[in-house]
């Protein structure tokens, strides 16, 4: 199929490219297509990453990544002599790897004054004009425009490549995630010592960094006790956030069933390969949510305040569970900012335990 855009870039002068997205774990996860659909279609090109240290497990060990650069968030607490020491490392090795093309997917000042610093002959960026201005616009040469309608972020991620003339119509845009051998060798000694099969167990994320997106304990603990009175292998995880371990343990009190609790208690590679092995995936909106996505595992999800259309699991089978509040999706910190969504805290747990089962009948 011809292209008809005026201003289409030959990647045949593009040597290396730079992906920045100074964002949170999910986030990250959620831009790897963009890495392998470039790699796929022009395997000789480079393909760097920028992004938070504490992101680098979502992307280290894809195949599609030539290099990651990191950025530490620490490293202000170090005094200013150390953070200009850290940030003047940075930019001499960005500049050295000399980008023929910066793809930008974050909506922070660093992202277009650090563009126009390595010069590159092509840049592409999200136009943001709700919150950036001319001198925004006018650090990418290229800009592009999120639909008002909801569509998912991994297309608009891809509509990033689409604006500077990469055809799609083909292309695998599904995400990635390694866990990588120790995170796996961990995993199976695991399972051995708790007695646990592949695809012989459901892994159960009730927490999430934000959680207003979150239910409530006694819903959960519900849900808990029938599905193991059904048969269910349980294995409950969480962050590894003071907060989000307490969590689980109220939700535990709550009812008499047994699970294996891994609260707090694995790396992000490690519950990677946790749930690369399960048959089934039960969260919120979360990075675990999108791991499970990554590694083609079914998923039930609750969704309150954020839009399903745009962040629901990514070309997995998978069940959405909402409420029809008029109000939602209003993406805000909870009803009021009170940190608590009420549209999530109606959903009722038989609800879910059909929907559970339901989906495990589907997938076999």
């Amino acid at each position: 199929m011809q292209n008809y855009l005026a201003d289409e870039i030959d990647f045949s002068t593009v040597r290396r490219v730079l992906v920045i997205k100074l964002q949170h774990l999910g986030d990250v996860l959620l831009t790897t297509p963009v890495f392998s659909v470039l790699k796929h279609l022009y395997p000789g090109i480079d393909i760097d990453a920028l992004i938070y240290t504490e992101t680098v497990p979502m992307l280290s060990g894809n195949p599609s990544i030539d290099t990651v650069h990191e950025i530490d968030r620490s490293w202000k607490k170090k005094g200013t002599l150390q953070l200009l020491k850290q940030e003047k490392q940075l930019l001499q090795q960005l500049k050295a790897r000399k980008y023929d093309l910066v793809i930008n997917f974050t909506d922070r000042w660093r992202a277009a004054w650090l563009t126009r610093f390595l010069n590159p002959r092509y840049s592409v960026s999200q136009k943001y004009s709700h919150k950036r201005g001319q001198w925004w616009m006018n650090s990418f040469t290229h800009l592009y425009s999120a639909p008002k309608t909801p569509r998912h972020i991994v297309e608009i991620h891809l509509d990033s490549l689409r604006r500077l003339g990469v055809l799609l119509l083909t292309a695998d845009k599904g995400l990635s995630f390694v866990a990588g051998p120790d995170a796996e060798f961990m995993i199976e000694n695991l399972l051995a010592e708790h007695q646990l099969k592949p695809a012989g167990y459901i892994v159960v994320q009730p927490t999430s960094r934000w959680m207003f997106k979150g239910w409530n304990h006694d819903g959960f603990a519900d849900v808990f006790k029938q599905l193991t009175l059904a048969g269910y292998k349980l294995v409950i995880t969480s962050g590894p956030d003071k907060k989000e371990i307490a969590y689980v343990e109220e939700i535990v009190r709550k009812q008499d069933f047994e699970a294996v609790n891994l609260a707090g208690k694995l790396s992000l590679k490690e519950l990677g390969a946790l749930i690369a092995k399960a048959s089934c995936f039960i969260g919120l909106d979360s990075v675990s949510m999108h791991m499970a996505a990554a590694l083609g595992i079914p998923c039930v999800a609750l969704f309150g305040p954020s839009n399903e259309k745009t962040w629901h699991p990514w070309q997995v089978r998978h069940e959405v569970i909402t409420e029809n509040y008029s109000c939602r999706p209003c993406n805000m910190d909870g009803c009021g900012s009170g940190k608590i969504s009420e549209c999530l805290q109606t959903i009722e747990p038989q609800r879910v335990v059909t929907v559970i089962n339901n989906l495990l009948k589907q997938t076999g």
